[in-house]
């Protein structure tokens, strides 16, 4: 793939393997700096370091090779499934359970075990990395997910989401006791301009994001809430809590270095209900998954404190 760039006025002056970051979102600020090192990155036709400072009116040209993609291997594990027919399969997912493979995470996943549980009955609309992959939910979320059985399928799945016009309800503990019963964040998210490994709240570039919430209890320091999504952004629930200072426990990545309670692996995040239109009846579907073990464990031990 051969990327091509000409610097603004507004965007010069900054480090070229800073301004690629900024222009490839899919691509991470350390492969670029391999490829500006392999010299497959050229400024007016010349390769540059990665320190070097771009320049308005620079021609920047950016080969990206093709990816080599690893055969995904089927594997035999257990899945909690709520719901299955010949178009889709909703999943329990666990927590700890990556949904599709990505670099250090290519066994084990969600995907690995639906390619052995459906066979070869999944849609390729997502390449063979995330086949039957319509959504996802973060490693350390656990909750119900769909996925796809063929493409007819997928593409119907796919458009109710884009309309966002599936129900999406989860279940969160956040830091802090939330005076309001209930509220609505309507704010984009897009990627940290300062950490692209995370997302944040971003007015320039960010997405529109809508997450509703209410109370269901409160303790002493922690809220266990409701929260329903309008659209599906990364990371949404977890960076739009921490906008209002109420980060989800567990968190640490949007909230404290420290977790108070033991043993608690990632955020307190549950993808509790979702329902959509069946794509082959047209009929609507509502399943829910309920409260693992570890964070109803939590609610209990809150109720003491």
């Amino acid at each position: 793939m051969n990327l091509h760039f000409v610097v603004t006025d507004e965007e010069q002056d900054v480090r070229i393997d800073r301004y690629l970051t900024e222009r490839c979102e899919n691509l991470s600020r350390s492969y670029l700096q391999k490829l500006l090192k392999a010299e497959s990155v050229l400024v007016n036709e010349r390769p540059v370091k990665s320190s070097y400072k771009v320049c308005e009116g620079d021609s920047i040209s950016c080969f990206v090779p093709a990816a080599v993609e690893p055969e995904i291997l089927a594997e035999d594990m257990a899945l909690d499934i709520l719901y299955e027919d010949s178009d889709v399969i909703l999943v329990n997912k666990s927590k700890g359970m990556v949904v599709h493979p990505a670099p250090g995470h290519f066994t084990g996943t969600l995907v690995n075990g639906l390619l052995y549980h459906c066979r070869d009955q999944l849609s390729g609309i997502n390449g063979v990395m995330r086949p039957g992959i319509v959504h996802r939910i973060d490693k350390d979320t656990t909750g119900v997910l769909i996925a796809c059985k063929n493409d007819f399928a997928h593409q119907k799945i796919a458009a109710q989401l884009k309309e966002h016009s599936v129900t999406r309800r989860y279940q969160a503990i956040v830091h802090g006791v939330l005076k309001e019963d209930e509220g609505t964040i309507d704010r984009p998210i897009g990627r940290d301009p300062a950490d692209r490994k995370k997302m944040s709240v971003n007015e320039r570039n960010g997405k529109e994001a809508v997450t509703h919430y209410r109370v269901l209890q409160r303790f002493r320091g922690y809220t266990h809430i409701e929260c329903r999504l309008e659209t599906g952004r990364t990371h949404q629930i977890r960076v739009h809590m921490a906008s209002i200072r109420h980060p989800l426990l567990g968190d640490t990545v949007y909230g404290p270095a420290s977790v108070p309670f033991k043993n608690l692996q990632g955020q307190t995040l549950h993808a509790g209900v979702l329902g959509f239109i069946h794509p082959r009846t047209d009929s609507y579907m509502e399943f829910s998954a309920p409260l693992p073990e570890y964070f109803t464990d939590l609610l209990k031990k809150m109720e003491k404190l």
